[in-house]
């Protein structure tokens, strides 16, 4: 995909969020528009081409601020983002990464700090910030915390570039920026900025280098090359998280090669190689097992074995063995700490899929409607993006009445 593609793109998950924010379906939108302008010539269609990128709209961004209540500068930049303008920046990600980036090589250390002395306070003090955005990531959506996120990430560079620090210090900081741009990226990819994304984990992997954190390298590391393995990308998916295992060692802490394997787990079965994706899945149980060992970094807080059965609960749904995968998927949403509302649509998308696949129709439809139900409250290109994995599994089934209905009431968003 060329860059111009990928920021219509982004763009158009923009436009997106800005709707769905604003309590209207695609269809409501084009009616508030017509009305704004007095005319009837913007369709539903029209919206949805926007939202994939297909267009992007001009004459209509007056229009566009009125109804979303935003300014029109705001969205004149996101649209001219979307052009291919190298000057512009997207909303909502405050900026592009690219200002943070070394010139030429991404891995090339970051500039020499000059100005005023800080210590470890101000490096214990930003920990803080980085543990509270992850905290903020489990009940919240990429799209209501991407400005946050990159807005801390730009800080914290401006910082470590704009003061004078010790080694311990300078490690420290080094360390922070690489969980931020862990987070930063999660947070963009989430919120459907592909490009953001890959760009805020690849700062981090520079950073985590420099700070000599081999397994935070590795944590940003498999976790881009999880983010390719969603987005189209999977060999170069498989290889980079491969690299991340290996950069991590066999003493890495036993929860983070559990996490690192799950990962190498996933990315097998979006390459299709089931063999090593069920393999790779058991190594990550044993390394979960595993008693001795350093201690997990405070960034492994969520990895735990209930994490591991989702993981394969997934894995089994992608390789379509169903009497596996359903059990467990039951099993753990059963007892989920149900604010996490877009984990939980996540792992409902997979049920539903895993039911349809064990030929349960009617359960795979109100599990889709649960899916579909939470996922227009939320700002996440990922749970979008498999409300639709799920009505396109459904179509499979129209002329079972209950799916009928599911895809009566929601098959638009195939068109979206």
């Amino acid at each position: 995909m060329s860059n111009t593609n990928e920021r219509r793109r982004e763009f158009g998950a923009y436009l997106a969020r800005l709707r769905r924010h604003s309590g209207r379906s695609q269809a409501q939108l084009a009616a508030a528009l017509c009305a704004a302008s007095g005319t009837h010539s913007i369709t539903r269609n029209e919206v949805s081409r926007w939202e994939r990128g297909a267009r992007v709209p001009d004459t209509w961004l007056p229009f566009l601020a009125v109804v979303f209540d935003v300014s029109l500068r705001e969205l004149e930049q996101a649209a001219a983002y979307a052009r291919g303008d190298t000057l512009a920046t997207l909303p909502g990600a405050a900026a592009t990464l690219a200002d943070l980036l070394p010139d030429g090589d991404v891995l090339a250390p970051l500039a020499a700090p000059c100005g005023r002395r800080i210590g470890a306070t101000t490096v214990e003090g930003l920990a803080a910030r980085v543990h509270g955005l992850r905290l903020a990531d489990d009940v919240l959506s990429g799209g209501d915390l991407i400005a946050p996120a990159f807005r801390e990430l730009r800080a914290a560079v401006r910082l470590y570039r704009e003061s004078e620090h010790s080694d311990d210090t300078d490690r420290g900081l080094l360390a922070q920026i690489g969980e931020l741009g862990q987070i930063a990226g999660w947070i963009a990819s989430d919120a459907g900025c592909g490009a953001e994304a890959e760009r805020a984990y690849r700062l981090g992997i520079s950073a985590a280098r420099q700070a000599g954190d081999g397994v935070l390298v590795a944590q940003l590391a498999s976790s881009l090359g999880y983010h390719l393995s969603n987005n189209g990308r999977e060999r170069e998916g498989l290889e980079l998280t491969q690299a991340a295992l290996a950069e991590a060692g066999p003493d890495a802490p036993a929860v983070t090669r559990a996490l690192f394997l799950d990962r190498l787990a996933w990315a097998h079965t979006q390459a299709g190689e089931a063999q090593p994706a069920l393999r790779a899945l058991g190594e990550a149980h044993a390394a979960m097992d595993t008693a001795d060992g350093p201690p997990a970094p405070s960034w492994a807080y969520w990895v735990s074995r209930e994490e591991l059965e989702i993981m394969d609960a997934r894995v089994f749904t992608e390789l379509r063995r169903p009497l596996r995968a359903v059990p467990l998927l039951q099993d753990v949403l059963g007892r989920y700490d149900a604010t996490h509302a877009r984990e939980v649509a996540l792992y409902r998308s997979w049920l539903a899929v895993a039911l349809a696949d064990a030929n349960e129709p009617e359960q795979a439809a109100e599990e889709a409607r649960q899916v579909i139900d939470t996922s227009g409250d939320l700002s996440s290109e990922r749970t979008a993006a498999r409300a639709r994995a799920v009505l396109h599994r459904l179509k499979e089934y129209e002329d079972v009445a209950e799916a009928r209905e599911v895809l009566s009431d929601y098959g638009r968003l195939l068109l979206a």
